[in-house]
């Protein structure tokens, strides 16, 4: 879901993926490597090859930019996430509402 997000702001190698996430959730989500998941994104045809740059040092920096059916896919990613993440949290509320019964 991330990197979907990241690449629906621009294009970009996978090194400033891991860079622009760490940097998005100041340093609270970090990654080794996302070449897996952009393996997988590729595979799925959610994010597409945009170009491949040779950097000063030589390395062949391969970007990535999200296509239609990945910003398709993100959308249905972040529905789902929203309303796991509401299920939890009015699982978690159940203790707030104990402690304030129990108060009363």
């Amino acid at each position: 879901m991330l990197v979907l997000y990241v690449l629906r702001r621009k294009s970009m190698y996978t090194y400033e993926m891991m860079q622009e996430i760490d940097r998005m959730s100041e340093g609270k989500i970090t990654f080794n490597t996302l070449y897996q998941a952009i393996y997988r994104l590729q595979s799925f045809h959610y994010i597409e090859e945009e170009g491949k740059v040779v950097s000063e040092d030589n390395r062949i920096r391969i970007y990535f930019a999200i296509n239609e059916a990945g910003e398709d896919y993100l959308q249905k990613l972040i529905a789902e996430y929203r309303s796991f993440t509401a299920a939890v949290d009015q699982i978690l509320s159940q203790d707030e509402v104990k402690q304030v019964e129990e108060c009363s």
